[in-house]
Parts: C-alpha cells; structure tokens; sequence
C-alpha cells in the first residue's frame, strides 16, 4: 500500500505478495474494504497500540490523560506515517481506502471523546464546549495533516509539537488553564 500510495491496491497484489491464492485472501477478509481495514488495525496491533494508550485512557485525572494523548500520538504518528499517507491519497477515490481511514480516525475520536468526558465529569472541561463539540475539536487538532504540516513543512521537532499541541488543548479545553 505504501509502494502504491494507496492506489490500485488489489486483492491479486495482496494474495501474490502473500504468497496465496486470491480466493485464499478474498475467503479471509471478503472483500477489499475489509482487507485494508485489516491491515491499519494490523499494523495498530503490531506497534502495541493498546497497550500502549491503555495507561493513558484508564487515567483517572482528564489534563494528563489529554497530555498523555498528544504525547502517543505525536510519537505514533512517525510509525504509521507511511500507511497514513496512502490511505490520505487513496481515500478520495477509493472506497476502500476511505473506508479504512475512517475506522481509524473513529478510533482516534473516540479516545479524544473518552478524554472529554473524564475532563467533564471532573468539572474541568471549559464552560464553552459541549462534550462532542470538545471531542471534535481535540480530534482535529490531532490531525495526522496537522502534524505533517507542523514537522514536515514548517520543521518543527516530535517534542515540539507534543509540547506546544498540549498547551494549546489545555488552554482551549481546560477550565482555567
């Protein structure tokens, strides 16, 4: 998928690759869609991602689970990085793609919503927000476009932008901060 950016990814290519048939890959994963959405939840399983935010999400204090987050993912984004960019690519033409995508941006929202509530329930989210509109917001923010745009374009380092994406949610979210 990288090779290709995402594009004209085939089962043909997968089930080759693999050494298969492509009705061996097809009988595994159904359809195309499917396979993609594997391979991102793969690659998530691979660099231990659930161990990795579970310290994170099962935090009972909202600001450092927020700052715990932003420091995940702004070193997590360097290892998916290159499985990021081809389904960026792809996802405009391809359903498959675009579907992949989605479930893994929907698994970044929901850790930013999860996050949200704890900082509500502390009574420490920022009056303004509504709790989806908060989530929101701190899921955007994370954008892997963001952080390509911030490291990538403009240079700054991974530890800059951990630091300086934390001071922003938390002065945006954080009541008082």
């Amino acid at each position: 998928m990288e090779e290709r950016r995402g594009h004209d990814v085939r089962l043909e290519d997968v089930a080759k690759a693999a050494g298969v048939s492509r009705q061996a890959v097809y009988l595994h994963f159904g359809s195309r869609t499917e396979l993609m959405i594997a391979t991102a939840r793969y690659l998530d399983q691979v660099l231990r991602c659930d161990d990795r935010l579970r310290p994170v999400l099962t935090s009972q204090d909202g600001v450092r689970s927020l700052e715990a987050y932003v420091e995940f993912w702004g070193n997590y984004i360097p290892e998916i990085y290159g499985l990021a960019k081809a389904l960026m690519a792809a996802r405009e033409t391809d359903e498959a793609a675009a579907a992949a995508w989605n479930d893994r941006m929907g698994a970044l929202y929901q850790g930013c919503l999860q996050i949200v509530r704890c900082l509500q329930q502390q009574n420490k989210l920022a009056p303004e927000w509504s709790i989806e509109e908060a989530a929101s917001f701190f899921r955007a923010t994370l954008a892997i476009e963001t952080w390509d745009t911030l490291t990538e374009e403009r240079g700054w380092s991974k530890d800059q932008y951990i630091e300086r994406i934390q001071r922003a949610l938390k002065r945006v979210l954080v009541r008082g901060a």
